[in-house]
């Protein structure tokens, strides 16, 4: 049918070749820019690393998509209203057409933990860690996981990855402190 519409044809080609290279600049200049983000995160002071932290998570919301983003906006409101069926639903939907998004498996794996599908959510979680090893709230989530199977030292040391990366996370800093003492020891 292309044949026919010689124009057509090359408005098609250039067309492809257009996303074929802005999708990878994209994708890299999105890299840079948690890059750039993380190490400022890593030096902040706390009254600053709330901003920063809300830039990341804005940041890896962003799946390049806007369909993509709907099912993400859509999983994640459900999860907020409590309908959790629905919420795993739209984020299943997400992760079959965009299983590179890493925001999708981190989403889903919540979801799972809330439903107590604690197998689907380590899996979701490592597929999420494969493709973003950076994300805090993942790692976060994963220790809650080892928590939950009484693994406090696993636990640890997955909060300590958190902490490392994003230094005021709250969360993070509670959940150390809490099993510090049966990690660590108590002071004599």
């Amino acid at each position: 049918m292309l044949a026919n519409f010689p124009k057509l044809k090359a408005i098609v080609a250039a067309t492809a070749a257009a996303v074929t290279f802005f999708l990878p600049g994209q994708a890299m200049a999105q890299g840079l820019s948690a890059d750039v983000l993380l190490q400022d995160l890593a030096l902040a002071e706390a009254t600053e690393a709330a901003a920063i932290d809300r830039e990341l998570q804005a940041l890896w919301a962003r799946s390049g998509s806007p369909s993509m983003d709907l099912l993400l906006r859509r999983g994640t409101d459900a999860m907020e209203r409590g309908d959790l069926q629905q919420a795993a639903e739209h984020l299943t939907a997400l992760t079959d057409h965009a299983p590179e998004f890493a925001r999708g498996w981190y989403e889903r794996a919540r979801v799972y933990f809330a439903m107590g599908l604690y197998g689907p959510s380590v899996a979701d979680l490592e597929r999420a860690l494969a493709l973003n090893p950076r994300d805090y709230n993942a790692i976060y989530a994963l220790g809650a996981l080892f928590e939950q199977f009484r693994e406090p030292e696993r636990a640890y040391q997955a909060y300590l990855r958190a902490k490392a990366i994003h230094p005021h996370h709250e969360e993070v800093s509670s959940a150390l402190e809490r099993l510090k003492p049966s990690v660590e020891g108590r002071e004599l």
